[in-house]
């Protein structure tokens, strides 16, 4: 039996992760932030020398989300994470390194871009230079490291308060409105989709050491919306603040289809999936936080 350590294993991949990999009969590993400091040299180095440990996953980050957008040290802490574990690369089988679209630089249009396209400039936000600096030590390391780089993704787990398709999902099971600041095309993924490419990434070799691990089109948050009240008993209203679409965010994902041929599963379904989900668990949510949506700037889409 192979031991997958997770880093970020309570977070919302790394729950999903662990499940899968559980269910696939692998020893899981996934420590708290509380149980393993990764900004601890020392810590990391210890817990290495204890535990046997075939593949690492790293998923651990701080900041890079909505409800983090004025976190501070992003690119410090991040990156004394990072090379924390990268140290122990000799030590495992692999290595298996979270990217981001955000190394692409969300300052400006990303249409349908490939993975030697991340060189051409740097992201101008801290957190898109943090995985900027990862992927270009990655490429050149020439080891064990692969970097699966993650654009937008959805699923259970995911924190409902801020991420867009969650929160509107519970809103209408509130009967509330659907509010969007402005339409954009994002290349979202199911859950599920993403978690059978890492799957293949840590049972199989890739050929590369970076992937955009993404389903290779987009979908307007308008249609996402729109799906919803397709499942929904009532529709919601849907309401877009400003008309106009807003900055793309697709990628091309030929490089990792051609290795790992994924059917990926259609959004109406995977919605309907994720809308029984939170119908069951209503009750144990944080409605106050939904209803009074003081989070909705975090939820909104700006340029």
């Amino acid at each position: 039996m192979k031991t997958v350590f997770i880093t970020g294993g309570r977070g919302f991949i790394g729950r999903n992760l662990g499940e899968a990999l559980a269910q696939s009969g692998y020893r899981v590993l996934a420590p708290s932030s509380s149980e393993l400091n990764l900004l601890d040299q020392q810590a990391v180095d210890a817990f290495m020398r204890r535990q046997r440990v075939d593949i690492i996953v790293h998923a651990a980050n701080k900041g890079g989300g909505r409800d983090t957008m004025h976190m501070q040290d992003v690119v410090h802490s991040n990156l004394r994470m990072f090379f924390n574990i990268i140290k122990h690369s000799d030590s495992v089988e692999k290595i298996i390194h979270f990217g981001s679209g955000a190394e692409y630089g969300k300052h400006k249009q990303i249409v349908m871009v490939e993975e030697n396209e991340a060189g051409i400039a740097l992201p101008l936000d801290d957190y898109g230079f943090y995985k900027s600096v990862c992927s270009r030590y990655i490429e050149q390391s020439g080891s064990n490291i692969v970097n699966l780089r993650i654009f937008a993704c959805y699923g259970k787990y995911e924190d409902y308060r801020y991420k867009f398709i969650s929160n509107a999902i519970v809103k209408n099971l509130l009967g509330m409105p659907i509010h969007i600041r402005q339409n954009v095309l994002f290349d979202y993924v199911y859950v599920d989709d993403l978690i059978k490419m890492v799957l293949w990434s840590i049972e199989f070799d890739p050929k590369q050491h970076v992937y955009n691990i993404t389903r290779g089109d987009g979908i307007e948050l308008v249609a996402l919306a729109e799906m919803i009240n397709m499942v929904a008993e009532k529709p919601s209203e849907i309401i877009v603040d400003t008309l106009g679409m807003n900055l793309e965010y697709t990628s091309s994902n030929h490089r990792i289809i051609e290795e790992c041929p994924v059917i990926f599963t259609p959004h109406q379904e995977a919605i309907s999936h994720l809308y029984d989900y939170y119908e069951e668990r209503l009750a144990r949510l944080d409605l106050d936080a939904v209803r009074g949506d003081r989070f909705i700037d975090h939820i909104m889409v700006k340029k």
